[in-house]
């Protein structure tokens, strides 16, 4: 029951905080459109800000081939494999 009730609340809670966003969409004059669309729209600081990304900790003027190297082990396996003893 307490369950219920505290939905209950948080919905109610949602839906007055929907009702007060403003209906831009139904004002005709161009300008005021747009300045109803830029008051509804978050500020600046309350955007996240964009970090770059790290730099990489690995060293990527050498290339390693891991699949090279499998297949060389490999191939020295098979070539001390009996074929048609």
């Amino acid at each position: 029951m307490k369950l219920f009730s505290i939905l209950f609340v948080i919905c109610t809670l949602c839906q007055t905080a929907a009702a007060q966003v403003p209906d831009c969409k139904a004002i005709t004059d161009s300008a005021a459109r747009l300045a109803c669309y830029d008051r509804s729209a978050p500020s600046a600081a309350a955007r996240p800000v964009a970090r770059a990304a790290p730099a990489a900790k690995t060293d990527n003027s050498k290339y390693i081939d891991t699949i090279s190297a499998e297949d060389a082990i490999m191939n020295e396996r098979i070539k001390g494999i009996c074929r048609g003893c």
